[in-house]
């Protein structure tokens, strides 16, 4: 299937213009693609291909996860893994992609909710994280979450990768999920631990309204972004809301460790505000998206924040992605415009766009 209304721009990129004197003279902020049908939340590059991806209620239209070539959006890893519809078996389809995450060993991995509908129930074997090996663009494992893992009203969020262990999120009923890739088993820990529990005092108000869900309440959004220490000895985390908190990896790898026990371990971190994704690079500089004053932001080891960048059109931007050449891609999918949170009214701003900066 043929998307004309996504345009690469990789090569002829166009400079955007920055909002603050700050921003233009510390970055270059440009356009890589832009669609008018496909809302993207999340981005990987392999030498120099490009992968997108959006969750199905956005509204988007195409491919749940995407290779851009040449102005075409073509299902990736093929058009069978991209083709489920309901009543369908979800088991090797996806459903609900809402990150994909390239771990620098030759592999894009693709986490699925298993839930069509934004806060419903995953659908049996249908969560699930997907491995795609980018030489041969084959599946080559797939973690089922069981209904224990993924309980309703689960919304399997994001994943970072240390040895034999895969660390997730768990947005909607607030927890994380270690999961060892050998022997497939994952379990959940820290289930509505304040530190992945959404601040009831910490609403997300972007340009002076409070984000709210499609029941009218405020948005809260539970444990989401997550990164891993350089040399792996921390998981840091939080809600989307902020703030993030850390525990050491050993802890979470340990399943002797009871619940009060590995509670203990979990120390204060960082007090960010509303991050739509983060990456961390391997100085231990965390790069986070600030959804409020639409910027990509830089924390160092020693705590100081700065901005890279603010622009008006990076409103709601979501998953950033360091490529090896250092330039930083980031998906802008308005997630707080799209119909879903409008009474079924989409006020998203066409096209969407996928920008790239260097730092």
């Amino acid at each position: 299937m043929r998307f004309s209304a996504v345009v690469l721009a990789v090569a002829l990129a166009v400079p955007l213009t920055a909002t603050t004197a700050e921003a233009t003279a510390r970055a270059d902020l440009r356009v890589a693609a832009q669609s008018q049908q496909m809302i993207w939340n999340a981005v990987a590059v392999d030498r120099g291909r490009v992968f997108v991806s959006g969750p199905r209620w956005s509204g988007s239209r195409g491919p749940a996860l995407a290779r851009l070539v040449h102005g075409q959006a073509r299902p990736y890893p093929n058009a069978e893994w991209n083709s489920w519809q309901p009543g369908q078996d979800p088991a090797t389809k996806f459903v609900n992609i809402n990150a994909i995450h390239h771990d620098g060993h030759g592999s894009l991995w693709a986490v699925d909710t298993g839930s069509p509908d934004f806060g419903g129930n995953p659908l049996p074997r249908a969560a699930k994280l997907v491995r795609i090996n980018l030489r041969t663009n084959q599946v080559t494992r797939i973690h089922h979450f069981a209904d224990s893992v993924a309980l309703p009203g689960s919304y399997v969020d994001d994943v970072r990768f240390n040895g034999r262990h895969a660390y997730l999120t768990d947005a909607g009923r607030p927890g994380l999920i270690v999961l060892d890739l050998i022997t497939g088993t994952a379990r959940r820990v820290l289930d509505n631990h304040p530190s992945t529990l959404a601040p009831a005092d910490r609403p997300l108000v972007l340009d002076g309204a409070v984000v709210r869900a499609p029941d009218g309440s405020p948005l809260r959004v539970h444990a989401d972004p997550l990164e891993l220490s350089p040399d792996r000895q921390w998981l840091y985390y939080g809600s989307l809301h902020g703030p993030w908190s850390r525990i050491a990896t050993r802890d979470l790898d340990n399943p002797a460790l009871s619940a009060a026990e590995l509670a203990a371990g979990v120390t204060p971190w960082a007090d960010l505000p509303a991050v739509g994704g983060s990456a961390m690079d391997r100085h231990g500089n965390l790069y986070f998206t600030d959804l409020v004053e639409h910027a990509l932001k830089r924390r160092t080891p020693d705590g100081r924040i700065s901005t890279v960048v603010q622009d008006s059109r990076l409103h709601w931007t979501d998953a950033p992605f360091l490529a090896p050449d250092g330039r930083i891609w980031l998906p802008v999918p308005q997630m707080d415009r799209v119909a879903l949170f409008h009474g079924g009214q989409s006020r998203v701003q066409w096209p969407i766009q996928l920008l790239t900066v260097r730092p």
